[in-house]
């Protein structure tokens, strides 16, 4: 095997998953928590890193992506920091869910192709249901459980968080 100077570049970019694949031993048959170890790290799944993966465990990049793309926690796109999670079950539904993803939609210019912030603060993502029926309509923000949302509260929801972030910015 020939060295020259880009080789440590790619070893630099993957440290952190180097390290990752460590603590598990390089052991394939922890995938799951392997990936789910890495989303942790990145919020998301990205491509070359999945390569670097399926390479270093010996698995094909086929079998890799089946394991991701089956799942649905796992996110092969970037997320925000803050992923909003607007119930649509039929109680939701029923009691106005659309029109808070319509007004969340409005405040961050997101639309049906784009579910992620440019800034990657917020992500948006329309769920089946978040079991809380007897709350519609719901939105869960990170961990965070919002009962009873509408338009009106969901953008003032947001907007404490804006202001939170502008403030922790301003002082780091």
């Amino acid at each position: 095997m020939s060295s020259h100077n880009g080789d440590s570049l790619p070893v630099r970019k993957f440290e952190k998953v180097c390290e990752i694949l460590k603590s598990y031993n390089y052991d394939s048959t922890k995938l799951i928590p392997i990936l789910q170890t890495i989303q942790e790290e990145y919020r998301y799944l990205p491509e070359d890193v999945m390569i670097f993966v399926a390479s270093s465990l010996d698995i094909s990049p086929a079998k890799l992506y089946g394991v991701a793309t089956f799942y649905a926690h796992f996110a092969l796109e970037p997320k925000g920091k803050y992923v909003i999670k607007v119930c649509d079950g039929t109680a939701c539904h029923v009691k106005g869910s659309n029109p808070v993803v319509e007004a969340i939609e409005l405040k961050l210019g997101l639309n049906d192709k784009k579910h992620t912030t440019d800034d990657l603060l917020f992500t948006l993502e329309k769920v089946s249901c978040l079991g809380a029926c007897g709350l519609a309509p719901v939105v869960v923000i990170n961990e965070d459980v919002y009962s009873q949302v509408n338009p009106q509260t969901i953008v003032e929801i947001i907007d404490k968080i804006i202001t939170m972030e502008n403030n922790n910015a301003q002082v780091a």
